[in-house]
């Protein structure tokens, strides 16, 4: 674990306590109502309260409007051609290569890294025929309204102590930029194409951690964000299959299941922000946590398999996406037009 520092600042444990209340909320009301796409409501309050250390209206715009370029884009992507893959593969590879693009320039950093994470959970979801896209599109829509009303009380109740530096934005010449777009749309494509050709459908997780393993947009970045994520995914199975022996069948309790959660996301986000508020170890286990609860634990059903399923195929999934960001680095660097600085 990357601990420089021995304890949180002030604002860290703020942040801290932001994510770790955020994210149990999202589950509770999850599951309270029983609500349809649990992932929606479970992790989109965790990946704005940890990506964002500071929430301003220009944040909460670009939040509310990539959920709703990507409903309209995957409605009408499976609308139209739902039943011609080949159709859909190059226009999800142009979408994704518009947000790596974004990510790479960095100013629109915060859009294009949510539209590729919420993007690829759509398609997912939008590729099986039993899933009724406009029930998907309306939870999406109802599921970001839910997180932007929750980061907003963590922000209200537990606000920065001080002022926080800026940080400083990498200088990239136009070859880079070039490089991490083709790089990151072509790899999170072959991620697509490769959950859409077997029948993955529990592997919601480990497409999830595909597309993370991108966000350093380069490959030096990306092996050692493998690390971190294969670390954090053991860390948060760890976790969920402690608090499923220690609930034993007592997993139709909600009470009983927040009071054993939030522990448990309190110390996931500690690690997150001792990680400098970086998508790592910390942040890989609470993503495994929101997924877990979110979409796969009910009242007649435990989360035991679905943690040992998702270890493993967590596990193949970093090591294929770091082969594949490997070979994808390799390649674009023969040109100059496209080599990494």
């Amino acid at each position: 674990m990357s601990t420089e520092a021995s304890k949180l600042s002030d604002n860290d444990l703020q942040q801290t306590l932001r994510l770790a209340f955020g994210g149990a909320w999202g589950v509770l009301i999850c599951k309270m109502f029983n609500l349809e796409f649990g992932a929606f409501y479970c992790i989109y309050p965790v990946l704005i309260l940890g990506l964002v250390p500071q929430l301003s209206a220009t944040l909460v715009r670009q939040f509310f409007a990539q959920s709703a370029i990507i409903s309209v884009e995957v409605a009408v992507l499976y609308g139209l051609f739902g039943h011609r893959p080949s159709v859909i593969i190059p226009i999800v590879f142009a979408l994704f290569w518009w947000r790596f693009h974004l990510m790479a320039q960095g100013k629109l950093f915060f859009f294009g890294a949510l539209g590729v994470v919420f993007l690829s959970i759509q398609l997912n979801f939008a590729s099986y025929p039993e899933t009724n896209i406009f029930h998907m599109v309306a939870n999406n829509s109802m599921a970001t309204i839910l997180a932007a009303l929750i980061a907003g009380l963590m922000f209200f109740l537990f606000p920065d102590k001080s002022p926080r530096a800026a940080k400083p934005k990498p200088e990239k010449n136009i070859y880079s930029i070039r490089h991490e777009s083709l790089l990151g749309a072509t790899v999170a494509t072959l991620s697509f194409i490769c959950f859409q050709s077997f029948d993955l459908h529990d592997s919601l997780s480990a497409q999830v951690a595909t597309v993370l393993l991108l966000f350093p947009m380069h490959w030096n970045g990306s092996r050692f964000a493998g690390k971190k994520r294969a670390y954090g995914t053991v860390l948060g199975c760890t976790l969920g299959m402690m608090v499923m022996v220690l609930l034993y069948d007592h997993h139709d309790l909600l009470p009983l299941i927040g009071l054993m959660l939030f522990p448990v996301l309190m110390l996931c986000a500690r690690w997150h922000m001792l990680e400098n508020g970086v998508s790592g170890v910390g942040f890989a286990a609470l993503t495994t946590q929101s997924i877990l609860y979110g979409q796969y634990l009910q009242p007649n059903h435990d989360i035991v398999f679905d943690i040992l399923y998702r270890f493993t195929s967590v596990s193949v999934a970093v090591l294929l996406t770091l082969f594949a960001i490997f070979v994808m680095h390799k390649l674009l660097n023969l040109s100059k037009w496209t080599r990494h600085a």
